[in-house]
């Protein structure tokens, strides 16, 4: 057999002392079934800490914005709406996120309202006085448009800007900015209309500032735009707006992998695997984009890079920190020198290391006879825990049913399989090394699913249960744990002040 090739998962505390209790997460499952999501509530909180340490260290004011989008969880929300209204507010991109929010301990004025609009999601927005991140023109006139006809109050609202590879003539004239497109947005070079909307409709709504989202995890580039919105910002106080706040989005990220050198072996490998020099790390041959045409490699690996060594809180701090190219000085200067506010929007980066999600093993079988690999069964689809969706490969945790017996120590490269009746449910398409081939009754443990990998595809294919979730913490020497629902921070989990 091959040498085993591991992706083994970055693993923090409180997660890894939660994962260490091998005997709580199986009684977990016996109690609430396969699969199953476990929520660490407190860590979102400290999470929120980190990014705010970053604020202070570069003197910045502004909110933490949560996407919602990244977890449909109740705990998560209700134990951030318990932070500082001033520094913590939620992102939220529908009206049924947006009624989450509002039942969860959000108060409208720390809502942020984002991505596509129908009427009734703006006028909710626009009635509890949320403020609304427009992506057109035309949002603006329906969003003005509902505040006369309802009679409602002025609702603040901020302007998200795209398309910044075109020629600035905002102090930038002929500076080639960005080349990635997005579907989200006022392109720069049409926000003529826009500005005259926003000069029209001053008794509807309040122009807070610009924002922009990038789908990139380049730093220069988010560095560029930053740069070029606050040249934008400068344009409109000269047209007599008042913009006072940049929303930089998120895209801050997780490193899932905990060595870099695994993440390096592991691609290099792959390269290898299509160029056929090695066997196959994967399912039938998979290239995760990456494909062999005359002995060249094509393509681009559709992977996300789970090994970061600066993510989340660190990315923001390098990104205050790059120079930005026209006016050569950071960010940060930037921000501080026009007195503007910072909104982020931090998704997956906010609920690292806050959760995790479990499989019991049905059933383990060769694949064949000349790999030495197995399938293994999971109770449990490949909607329930989609980080392969989302580019992210790591190994899962095995958590034995019992003691190993001596001599059980070998490693095995296994196949994951789901529940469904269809040849492509597999959990994930590489092929997976654990420390020893795990038997039926067994768990494991997918670790940092919380960010987009826990319900974002969650079905009720073939009537196929879907995971419950439920909210964690420890008090003392053992853990307490409730339904997500049930979940309030003014309480223990698991139990009530008494």
């Amino acid at each position: 057999m091959d040498a085993p090739l591991y992706l083994r998962p970055r693993v923090e505390p409180p997660l890894a002392a939660l994962l260490s209790d091998r005997k709580f997460l199986h009684s977990l499952v016996d109690a609430l079934g396969s699969p199953l999501n476990v929520l660490l509530p407190e860590a979102v909180a400290e999470n929120v800490a980190r990014f705010r340490a970053v604020y202070r260290r570069h003197r910045l004011t502004g909110r933490v914005y949560f996407a919602h989008k990244a977890n449909r969880s109740s705990a998560l929300l209700r134990r951030l709406a318990a932070e500082d209204p001033a520094v913590v507010g939620v992102d939220v991109a529908s009206v049924a996120e947006l009624r989450h929010a509002l039942g969860c301990g959000f108060t409208g004025d720390r809502i942020m309202a984002t991505g596509p609009k129908d009427s009734a999601f703006l006028w909710l927005a626009a009635r509890v006085g949320a403020t609304v991140n427009l992506d057109s023109p035309g949002e603006l006139e329906r969003l003005s448009g509902l505040v006369r006809a309802h009679g409602l109050g002025q609702v603040a609202v901020l302007v998200r800007l795209s398309g910044f590879d075109h020629a600035s003539g905002h102090g930038a004239a002929g500076t080639r900015l960005l080349s990635r497109r997005s579907r989200f947005g006022t392109p720069l070079r049409d926000t003529e209309a826009l500005l005259a909307a926003l000069e029209r409709h001053t008794e509807t709504v309040e122009f807070r500032g610009a924002a922009y989202h990038l789908d990139t995890t380049g730093v220069e580039e988010k560095a560029r735009a930053l740069e070029q919105c606050v040249l934008f910002m400068d344009a409109c106080r000269a047209r007599g707006l008042s913009p006072r706040a940049l929303d930089i989005g998120g895209g801050f990220g997780v490193a899932y992998v905990g060595e870099a050198e695994e993440w390096e072996r592991w691609t290099t490998a792959l390269t290898e695997a299509v160029l056929g020099v090695r066997p196959p790390l994967t399912w039938r041959g998979h290239g995760y984009g990456l494909r062999n045409e005359g002995g060249t490699v094509r393509g681009a690996a559709a992977l996300y890079p789970a090994y970061r060594p600066t993510a989340g809180p660190g990315y923001l701090d390098e990104l205050l920190t790059q120079p930005a190219p026209v006016l050569g000085r950071p960010p940060s200067t930037l921000l501080l020198e026009h007195l503007h506010d910072l909104y982020i929007e931090p998704g997956r980066s906010l609920v690292d290391q806050c959760g995790l999600t479990l499989a019991r093993v049905l059933d383990v079988r060769p694949v064949d006879t000349e790999s030495g690999h197995h399938l293994v069964h999971l109770a449990m689809n490949a909607g329930d825990m989609s980080l392969e969706e989302h580019g992210v490969l790591v190994d899962p945790v095995l958590l034995p049913r019992g003691e190993a017996a001596a001599g059980d120590g070998q490693p095995v490269g296994v196949h994951l399989t789901g529940n469904l009746c269809l040849e492509g449910d597999l959990i994930t398409r590489r092929t997976v090394f654990l420390p020893r081939l795990p038997r039926a009754g067994d768990v494991l443990a997918f670790v940092n699913t919380a960010g987009y990998a826990m319900d974002f595809h969650a079905h009720h294919a073939q009537r196929q249960p879907v995971a419950r979730t439920v909210a964690v913490d420890r008090r003392g020497a053992s853990w307490n744990w409730c339904p997500d629902e049930d979940y309030w921070p003014i309480t223990p989990v698991g139990g009530t002040a008494g």
